[in-house]
């Protein structure tokens, strides 16, 4: 069953029985969890408790015309499972039930929370939160996971598309006066800048390249969950084994996004407890801030043209460091 927030809670109720999810308790409500950029995720109440359903689609949930691999569930069920037992589990949902041939998780509801995405119109991030998130990345990275976890390629290459590939393809389609007017004539030196260019393409090639690290993959505000100083990171399905440079260069360039401030990159590292490699850490920096403003995937950023182009050079100094 394709589950949504259209689903009528007899049917949900029959489904989740069926797959002995819920016994002698009675569904009350359905509502959407958040909105789902890449899968449907809906809070059910019963008569006993909530929980939250998370199902894939053979596509992305907030772009249906764009295919995506209906496995990356069972990424995110395998990235659950690898770290349940450490010490991040605290800052992450507790998986009740799996249903692969579904493409379905249940998991616990932590209730009344709300994601990071509104540090875009604050532009404050206290450095608590700075530092907490950093060691939950970095308790991810030094978790001992098998060499067998899914190298997640398919999805990894859709990613790669994203944010490597397109965004620097000036006949790729986007209208980028429908985000904001004057944006696309901003761009183009950007996207004629045949150094930066390859310098971009090199990093591509690091991102789709085999690690031994178990990285979040998505470690951006719309992924990081609090309810005060209690955090929680949720969607690891972009999860692989891959360099820790990556989750931290992708948390830097939307804090520096948020605060316009590049001091985030040295406040990043020196809360790192190991040495890493700066510079691919920059450089992945970078590339993100500039494919979340010339790219498809945009964020709910209010910026004038000059903060855009402020925020673009920003970005090209980190890539070419």
């Amino acid at each position: 069953m394709n589950i949504s927030v259209d689903s009528s809670i007899s049917e949900l109720q029959g489904y989740l029985e069926q797959l002995k999810w819920i016994d002698n308790e009675v569904i009350s409500d359905v509502v959407s969890a958040g909105e789902g950029n890449m899968n449907v995720v809906l809070r059910i109440m019963t008569d006993r408790r909530s929980f939250i359903l998370k199902q894939s689609r053979p596509y992305v949930q907030k772009y249906p015309d764009i295919p995506a691999p209906i496995e990356r569930i069972d990424v995110e069920a395998q990235f659950y499972d690898a770290l349940g037992k450490s010490e991040v589990s605290q800052h992450l949902p507790k998986v009740m039930n799996y249903a692969p041939q579904e493409h379905l998780l249940m998991m616990s509801d932590l209730g009344d929370i709300m994601d990071m995405t509104s540090i875009y119109n604050t532009r404050v991030v206290s450095d608590t939160h700075i530092h907490q998130l950093v060691q939950i990345a970095y308790q991810c990275h030094r978790s001992s996971v098998s060499a067998a976890f899914p190298p997640n390629m398919e999805l990894r290459q859709l990613n790669h598309q994203h944010i490597f590939t397109l965004p620097f393809d000036m006949n790729n389609g986007f209208s980028l006066d429908d985000v904001q007017a004057g944006l696309q004539e901003l761009v183009r030196p950007y996207q004629q800048n045949l150094e930066l260019k390859s310098v971009i393409a090199e990093m591509g090639e690091n991102y789709l390249s085999h690690g031994e690290i178990l990285i979040h993959g998505d470690y951006y505000p719309g992924s990081w969950m609090h309810s005060g100083e209690e955090l929680y990171v949720l969607d690891p399905e972009f999860a692989h084994l891959g360099q820790a440079e990556f989750d931290l260069g992708i948390m830097t360039a939307h804090l520096i996004m948020a605060t316009h401030d590049m001091a985030y990159r040295s406040k990043v590292i020196d809360a790192y407890p190991i040495d890493i490699d700066k510079l691919l850490l920059s450089r992945y920096a970078g590339i993100e801030i500039m494919r979340r403003l010339i790219g498809l995937a945009q964020l709910p950023i209010s910026r004038t043209l000059a903060e855009k182009k402020d925020l673009l050079d920003i970005a090209v100094t980190l890539i070419q460091l």
